[in-house]
């Protein structure tokens, strides 16, 4: 059962205590007993494992969080009219308000990027996807971390590893987390200040299994001789906006691609390629860009997130390619390891 299902179930449930008149002589104090019996064992409210009902009134602002995100999903599901269009509906963020949706996941902090001046873009494939030759790690969960900044970089990182020809394997993103004092750990940070860090330091990035994601900030550790892992040797930053074929171009010949976009919609996404509603006004979120697909009616960008499996393409995004939607080409970094 997936997590549109089960939070589906989960509600209705909860809606059944609260509502029936074979409930209505019961103390608040037994439903509110009975409600988290019902949170405790439901994982995906909120992103959280750990949900508690303290009173009524909490209960009751859940509630109408999701009321609210239910006419949310109306709206933006009235633009998608074609079959690939995004959908939008209840998923593991429909008990946040999208002010404790923001505050918790969309932490990255975008750096003004140069415009792109390359040559002229030569014939690209029509479709291209960096996970067919087996370079892209599998999607990971940031949890209730502002951390996307550094999933980005390193999910860059392992990739470019892994197209020189050494081991795919995940590498630390607590490391960076811990290490990299220019940012803010869980609490946001920009990945071209971590890029920075990085190239400066030419510190070796360990493997995950070594330095384990806790999804809070932690002390520093360092390895003076760390088994495997990978430093950076070098980066580049642009702006693409007005030039994606260009981008199409970078991703073919560098690797995945870290960049910055405005992710606020994505709270309610489940799936399909987003073609509306995505400004790229307000960077907030650090992304992987992995691959393109333009052999259909709408071409799209593949993106990788770290928000788990369970959200939108098993962990992926479809993103409309051509209108800088979602602001995914203007601060997009490649990086040489």
């Amino acid at each position: 059962m997936n997590v549109y299902h089960l939070y589906t179930v989960a509600m209705a449930t909860v809606f059944a205590v609260v509502a029936p008149p074979c409930c209505q002589n019961a103390s608040w104090d037994e439903e509110l007993k009975h409600l988290n019996s019902v949170a405790g064992d439901f994982t995906p409210f909120g992103g959280r494992s750990d949900l508690v009902y303290e009173g009524k009134g909490e209960f009751e602002s859940c509630n109408r969080c999701f009321q609210n995100a239910t006419e949310r999903h109306a709206y933006l599901n009235s633009f998608s009219t074609q079959p690939q269009s995004a959908k939008y509906g209840l998923n593991q963020f429909s008990s946040l308000s999208p002010e404790e949706f923001r505050d918790l996941y969309l932490r990255a902090i975008p750096e003004q990027a140069l415009p792109f001046f390359g040559s002229k873009t030569k014939e690209l494939p029509a479709k291209f996807d960096w996970r067919d030759r087996a370079v892209v790690a599998p999607v990971q969960n940031q949890q209730a971390c502002g951390s996307c900044w550094a999933f980005s970089v390193v999910g860059a990182m392992q990739a470019a590893k892994a197209i020189a020809g050494m081991p795919l394997e995940e590498l630390s993103v607590q490391q960076v987390i811990d290490c990299c004092f220019q940012n803010g750990g869980c609490n946001g940070g920009s990945p071209t200040k971590a890029l920075f860090w990085l190239q400066r330091t030419r510190i070796n990035l360990v493997p995950q299994s070594e330095y384990p994601y806790k999804a809070k900030n932690g002390m520093c550790h360092f390895f003076s001789h760390p088994k495997g892992g990978v430093a950076l040797r070098n980066f580049t930053t642009f702006d693409f906006s007005g030039q994606e074929e260009a981008m199409k171009a970078e991703l073919v010949e560098r690797g995945p691609l870290s960049a910055v976009v405005d992710a606020v919609s994505w709270q309610d996404y489940l799936g399909g390629i987003i073609q509306h509603h995505c400004s790229s006004r307000w960077p907030n979120h650090a992304v992987l860009v992995v691959g393109y697909d333009a052999t259909g009616e709408i071409p799209f960008w593949i993106v990788q997130n770290s928000w788990g499996t369970d959200w939108g393409n098993e962990g992926y995004v479809y993103v409309k390619l051509g209108s800088n939607l979602c602001g995914i080409a203007d601060s997009v970094a490649a990086v040489l390891v």
